[in-house]
């Protein structure tokens, strides 16, 4: 049951679904009720996450009514190898909830693989998600016995679990039982090279401030050449400027703003970024690092930080704009989810 086309055919519909609505177009298949759930389940997700606000939540929606394609569904398979037959099992899923449906990829690769989901939501992105499984039983009403939401895990032969670093031990103490996927702290970098484009800058903006930030795929840290001057990307990101209307980002901002003048701390600032040249890869909400390299290039400095990278933008790597964009097969940690469900 691994890949069958009547599940890549379920998932394609909710691709189309999550197309027409984030598009305003009128909902086909008979999913209008739906596209109303959703509508509320996006303003209940604001009302209790303040970060979830709509533009982040219709990102992430965009982002997914992309790739859940017949197209991108079956190239996935084909990266997979094919249709394979697999033993059913319970799988549980722990899922952060840092950006909106982050967890989404691991509960579709569950649903692709023919396996049982065991689902515990975060607290913070508990809306969307099951009204998005609705399109699915709408598809075919026997995938109700395909997963379920819980408060607690329990009765799994299986956990892929998404935290902090801090959360990860917790995971490893409860669930280094089973097999398992343990996910742990990662963002992204860009690496510059002082010639890029206006618009490779401005792209390099949404790879910033996406989701104010808050991703793993979300670059924290620039590697630049010497004598780089900062000021390049100050000018190309004025456009995201309104993060600070944000209540929480603004109040990150004051914050760390106040303390870094208090300890008489160098840094740079636009009224809603602060920069700072520091070796640390992971950063508050509404603070950017830099280091530099040398004419050797950043090689060294990409490899001693391997095991804390997600992505990496800039010269050589993905191109800048597209952090947030990773396709079905781009797993998160680069730890192979599919391979995993596949000799459970």
């Amino acid at each position: 049951m691994f890949f069958t086309d009547h599940r890549i055919e379920a998932v394609s519909q909710l691709g189309l679904f999550i197309r027409e609505f984030v598009s305003g177009k009128s909902i086909s298949n008979g999913l209008e009720d739906l596209s109303d759930e959703l509508k509320t389940a996006v303003n209940q997700s604001f009302r209790h996450n303040g970060w979830f606000i709509e533009r982040n939540i219709t990102q992430a929606l965009e982002a997914w009514g992309e790739q859940l394609t017949v197209e991108n569904l079956q190239d996935w398979r084909t990266q997979e190898g094919g249709v394979t037959t697999i033993n059913r099992n319970r799988v549980g899923i722990v899922m952060a909830g840092n950006i909106p449906l982050v967890g989404l990829h691991d509960f579709l690769s569950v649903f692709l693989s023919g396996h049982f989901a065991i689902v515990k939501m975060s607290g913070d992105d508990q809306y969307i998600l099951p009204v998005l499984v609705k399109v699915l039983l709408r598809h075919d009403e026997l995938f109700e016995g395909d997963w379920v939401f819980v408060d607690q895990l329990s009765d799994m032969g299986a956990v892929i679990a998404t935290g902090s670093d801090n959360t990860s031990r917790y995971f490893e103490y409860y669930f280094g039982k089973y097999p398992n996927i343990i996910r742990k702290n990662r963002t992204s970098i860009a690496v510059l090279t002082g010639h890029e484009s206006k618009e490779e800058l401005q792209g390099l903006g949404a790879d910033i401030f996406s989701y104010f930030g808050m991703g793993c795929r979300s670059v924290s840290h620039l590697l630049v050449p010497e004598n780089y001057d900062i000021q390049q990307v100050f000018a190309n990101i004025v456009e995201y400027n309104d993060v600070i209307n944000n209540n929480k980002y603004g109040n990150n901002y004051d914050y760390y703003r106040a303390l870094f003048l208090l300890n008489q701390d160098d840094f740079l600032e636009n009224g809603f970024l602060i920069v700072r040249e520091n070796e640390e890869l992971h950063t508050p909400v509404s603070i950017l690092h830099y280091s530099t390299y040398g004419k050797e290039g950043p090689v060294e400095q990409l490899t001693k930080w391997e095991n804390q990278i997600q992505c990496i933008v800039g010269q050589a790597h993905l191109p800048l704009g597209t952090a947030q964009k990773p396709r079905l097969w781009d797993y998160a940690d680069g730890v192979n989810t599919m391979d995993f469900l596949k000799n459970l």
